[in-house]
């Protein structure tokens, strides 16, 4: 079995609710990232022993949340001492709109996982794209990068569509069933 860490930012409780069902699926560790961008004592530590760091933020005006910036921004000290080589790496953002350029987000979180030296680990599941298709589809979004979720800005986290909400357990399972085969 493979130590999986969730590391995220919610800004409003629907990435947090995100975040728990991607660990729920990989048995990981939620660690969450404050309202100043920091980490609780002793996260950087849990970070290094993991060996699958799933990253999660909202989607806002096209990028992560300038929280989740700031730790990545100070990830760089793991960076230069090459501390996150070649451990695998997933992510998944939320945001109010279908689109509202949630993939621009998940290709900065993937960048981010490559400059560590990291293993991404894409989506992987088929998007629910037919004519039958509806909200309680896995998949629903059509993402392949990562994990895309959506819930109107009226909306509180409990609305989120449960075929995200499913679409985020199945694919903590995917990364902690990639990262235990990496491990083996």
């Amino acid at each position: 079995m493979a130590n999986v860490v969730v590391v995220y930012h919610s800004g409003y409780g629907h990435t947090q609710r995100v975040a728990q069902q991607v660990a729920q699926g990989a048995d990981a560790e939620l660690l969450a990232i404050d309202a100043d961008g920091n980490l609780a004592e002793g996260g950087w530590e849990t970070l290094a022993a993991a060996d699958a760091i799933i990253f999660g933020t909202p989607t806002y005006m096209g990028g992560p949340s300038w929280q989740f910036k700031k730790f990545a921004d100070t990830s760089s000290k793991a960076w230069f001492s090459r501390g996150w080589q070649d451990k695998v790496f997933g992510g998944f953002t939320a945001s109010a709109s279908l689109n509202g350029d949630k993939g621009a987000c998940l290709i900065q979180l993937q960048t981010l996982a490559s400059q560590h030296g990291g293993l991404w680990v894409s989506l992987g599941m088929l998007p629910a794209n037919s004519s039958t298709a509806s909200r309680a589809d896995v998949n629903n979004l059509g993402g392949s990068v990562g994990l895309m979720v959506q819930c109107a800005s009226d909306a509180g986290a409990d609305q989120i569509p449960s075929g995200d909400l499913e679409t985020a357990r199945r694919y903590g399972e995917r990364v902690a069933t990639v990262a235990a085969k990496f491990k083996g």
